[in-house]
């Protein structure tokens, strides 16, 4: 049992660690929730969500290897092939968001330098309307891009934990360990992206408002490839 607190004790340490030393756990959120205009609800929402979502994947596959008695060298094999493939999704998807955000920069520079005789009535009629009023996320699909994506991703850690109660026939204890190392898991990314959140929150970027998506986009980018290149 002394065995199982040790265990339990890690599960909580290693969630902690693996999140906040992976960025990729938060700076997506904080990131789009900046250029989507997210409310601090909406955001912590999303990341309570993908994270659910980030550590259920990994417990469940866990579960039902042990199940069938696959190796550990297999499932982490497996988790490791996972790894790769939500480096490189997430990689598309920051490529894909900075092309937008170029989009959306070329999009309102080109308005911003006509004669006001040239530029259409609707536009000239949006620039006299708050930001937040032109900019509003109209887009529901974004959240649920982040969603997949961390669904996609392993908690790499997680699987050798379950395995010694596992073969010790402790239901509790593979239930103990997956509970402990998920709400350490999840908590961390709440905590990041509130401090994130508020953080960014204090910054002027009224006269920057142009580039948001694009920043948004460059960091979703550095976290792929931080997960790609670098093994975060």
């Amino acid at each position: 049992m002394n065995e199982l607190y040790v265990l339990i004790i890690s599960a909580g340490s290693l969630g902690f660690i693996h999140t906040i030393l992976g960025p990729d756990h938060y700076l997506p959120f904080i990131a789009l929730s900046r250029a989507r205009k997210w409310s601090g609800s909406k955001t912590l929402w999303i990341t309570f969500f993908s994270g659910i979502g980030h550590v259920g994947s990994s417990v469940l596959i866990g579960l039902i290897g042990i199940g069938l008695g696959i190796s550990l060298n297999k499932l982490e094999a497996f988790e490791t092939f996972r790894g790769e493939l939500v480096g490189w999704l997430l990689l598309a998807f920051g490529i894909g968001y900075t092309f937008y955000g170029i989009y959306k920069y070329l999009k309102s520079s080109h308005h911003h330098h006509l004669p006001k005789f040239l530029t259409p009535k609707k536009i000239r009629g949006l620039e006299h309307l708050p930001t937040s009023e032109q900019d509003q996320d109209n887009t529901r699909i974004t959240p649920w891009i982040l969603f997949l994506i961390f669904v996609f991703g392993p908690c790499e850690v997680l699987i050798p934990m379950l395995i010694f109660p596992a073969y010790e026939n402790s239901t509790f204890g593979m239930f103990a360990v997956a509970l402990v190392f998920g709400i350490a898991t999840v908590a961390t990314m709440l905590f990041a992206v509130y401090i994130g959140y508020k953080g960014t929150s204090l910054l002027k970027f009224k006269k920057h408002e142009k580039y948001v998506h694009l920043i948004a986009g460059l960091i979703i980018l550095f976290s792929g490839t931080g997960i790609v290149f670098l093994g975060w």
